[in-house]
C-alpha cells in the first residue's frame, strides 16, 4: 500500500450517477478496517449546501466550487488526513490545479461511467429533469465533462460491483 499516513487527496471525478460517492464511501470503509483512523469524505452534494452554498452552475461557478473544496482537500491532506473527494469536477483544468496545491498527494480516480448507464440510475432525479426541460446545464449532458486524460485509476463501475471497484482503487492505491 502506497504510503497514505502523512495524507493524500483521492479525487472521484465523473458524471452525476457515475458512483463517485458510493465508491468513496466504500474506500473509507476499506481503509478504517485497514487501520487508518483520519478519513475524510468530501461529497461534492454535502460541500455545495455549506463550503459553496451560494454558487451557481455557471463555468466561472463550478470552477470556484472545485477550487474551494480542492484547498480544503488540500489542507486536511498535508495535516495527515486521507481525504475521498467525490466531485463532479468536469473540467480539466481545474482538476489539474487542484492536482497542484497537493504537492504529489493527489490520485485522481475517473469513474468512468456512460452517461447512459448514470441516465438509468438517475439516483437525484438530475436526469429526468433534464429530458422533461426542468433543468439545464446538466454535466455530460447539455453541459461538458472533460475526462482526465492521465488520471491514476480508471473505474467502470457499469462493468463491476462496488466491491469490486473499491478493489480497483485499493489495488492502485498499493
Amino acid at each position: 500500500m502506497r504510503d497514505l499516513s502523512p495524507g493524500a487527496t483521492i479525487w472521484f471525478t465523473g458524471l452525476p450517477s457515475s458512483g463517485k460517492t458510493t465508491l468513496a464511501h466504500g474506500l473509507a470503509k476499506r481503509l478504517s478496517d485497514a487501520g487508518y483512523e483520519h478519513v475524510e469524505v468530501l461529497d461534492g452534494d454535502v460541500s455545495r449546501e455549506h463550503l459553496t452554498k451560494g454558487l451557481g452552475f455557471s463555468r466561472e461557478d463550478r470552477a470556484e466550487n472545485v477550487r474551494r473544496i480542492g484547498w480544503v482537500a488540500s489542507l486536511l491532506a498535508r495535516n495527515g488526513v486521507i481525504v475521498l473527494a467525490s466531485v463532479i469536477s468536469p473540467y480539466r483544468d481545474d482538476r489539474d490545479a487542484v492536482r497542484e496545491m497537493h504537492g504529489g498527494r493527489f490520485v485522481e480516480v475517473h469513474v468512468a461511467t456512460p452517461v447512459e448507464v448514470c441516465a438509468s440510475r438517475d439516483v437525484k432525479g438530475l436526469y429526468a429533469k433534464q429530458r422533461a426541460g426542468e433543468l439545464r446545464g446538466l454535466t455530460g449532458v447539455d453541459d461538458p465533462y472533460e475526462p482526465p486524460l492521465h488520471p491514476e485509476v480508471v473505474v467502470n463501475t457499469h462493468e463491476q460491483s462496488i466491491d469490486e471497484s473499491v478493489e480497483q482503487v485499493w489495488q492502485a492505491l498499493s
